[in-house]
C-alpha cells in the first residue's frame, strides 16, 4: 500500500500578523487624515468665499452711504435757514428759501444694508467656517446696521410724519400744486420760485408749530447723518481689514 505524504504550510510568525494589522491601520488612518484634510480645505475655501462676498457687500454699502451723507448734508444746509425764513413769513413776506426748505423736508432717504451675505451666513450656519475675529466683526457690523435701522424706523420716520401732517395744515393747495409741471414723473416741486403766497394759515400758532417741527427735523437728520458717517467709517475700516488680510482687489 502506497503512503502519501501531506504537505503542511508553515505557520506564520505573530510578527507577520502584527505587521498586517499595522499596515491596515495605517491605511485606514491615512485615509481618514486625507478626508479630514480635504474637508478642512473645502470649508476653508467656503469661508473665504463668504468673506469675499461680504467684502463686496461692504463696497455696495459704502457707495450708498456716501450718497446718503451728501443727500443729508444738502438738506441740513438748506434747513439751516429756518430762522430767517420764519422771521420773513411772520411779516407776511415769502423768502426764496421757503421753497427750498419745503423741497428738502418732504421725504426721508433711509439706509439699508446689503445683507445678502449675512443672511447666507446665518441661514446656512456659515459663521462656524470663519475665523472668530472675522465672524465677530461681521456680527458687530450687522448689530450697528440694525441700530441705525431702528433709529430710522422710530424717531427719524416719526419726525418726518409729524412734519408732513403739519405741512398739510399750513400750505395752500392751489399755489403749491402749480409748482409741479409733471407730478407723475417729478415727485418733488420743480419750480425755483413762485409769486403766490404758499401759506394757507398765517397765524402764529400754526406757523410756530410748523417751524418747531422743521427745527426738530433738522436736529434729527443731523443726528442721522452722524450715524451714517460713523457707520461708513466702520464699513471702510472693514473693507481695508479684509483687503489686507485676504489680498482682495
Amino acid at each position: 500500500m502506497e503512503v502519501h505524504a501531506h504537505t503542511h504550510t508553515a505557520r506564520k510568525k505573530w510578527t507577520h500578523y502584527l505587521w498586517e494589522f499595522l499596515m491596515l491601520f495605517l491605511a485606514v488612518f491615512c485615509g481618514f487624515l486625507a478626508e479630514n484634510f480635504r474637508e478642512h480645505q473645502v470649508e476653508r475655501q467656503k469661508g473665504r468665499e463668504y468673506i469675499e462676498s461680504f467684502y463686496e457687500d461692504l463696497k455696495i454699502d459704502t457707495t450708498r452711504l456716501s450718497y446718503l451723507i451728501g443727500f443729508e448734508t444738502k438738506k441740513i444746509a438748506t434747513l439751516g435757514q429756518v430762522h430767517g425764513c420764519y422771521d420773513s413769513l411772520s411779516k407776511n413776506l415769502q423768502p426764496a428759501s421757503f421753497l427750498s426748505i419745503i423741497k428738502n423736508s418732504l421725504s426721508n432717504n433711509p439706509f439699508l444694508m446689503d445683507g445678502r451675505t449675512i443672511r447666507q451666513l446665518t441661514n446656512a450656519g456659515g459663521f462656524r467656517l470663519l475665523p472668530k475675529v472675522d465672524a465677530d466683526s461681521i456680527v458687530a457690523y450687522e448689530k450697528n446696521g440694525n441700530n441705525l435701522l431702528e433709529y430710522q424706523q422710530s424717531l427719524y420716520q416719526q419726525t418726518q410724519d409729524n412734519l408732513r401732517n403739519t405741512f398739510n395744515e399750513v400750505i395752500s393747495f392751489v399755489p403749491y400744486s402749480k409748482l409741479y409741471s409733471d407730478v407723475a414723473n417729478i415727485p418733488l416741486p420743480d419750480a425755483t420760485a413762485t409769486d403766490e403766497f404758499l401759506l394757507f394759515r398765517t397765524d402764529k400758532v400754526y406757523l410756530n408749530k410748523y417751524f418747531n417741527q422743521l427745527f426738530q427735523y433738522l436736529r434729527v437728520i443731523t443726528q442721522h447723518r452722524n450715524g451714517l458717517r460713523n457707520f461708513n467709517n466702520r464699513a471702510t475700516n472693514q473693507i481695508n481689514y479684509f483687503k489686507n488680510k485676504y489680498h482682495f482687489e
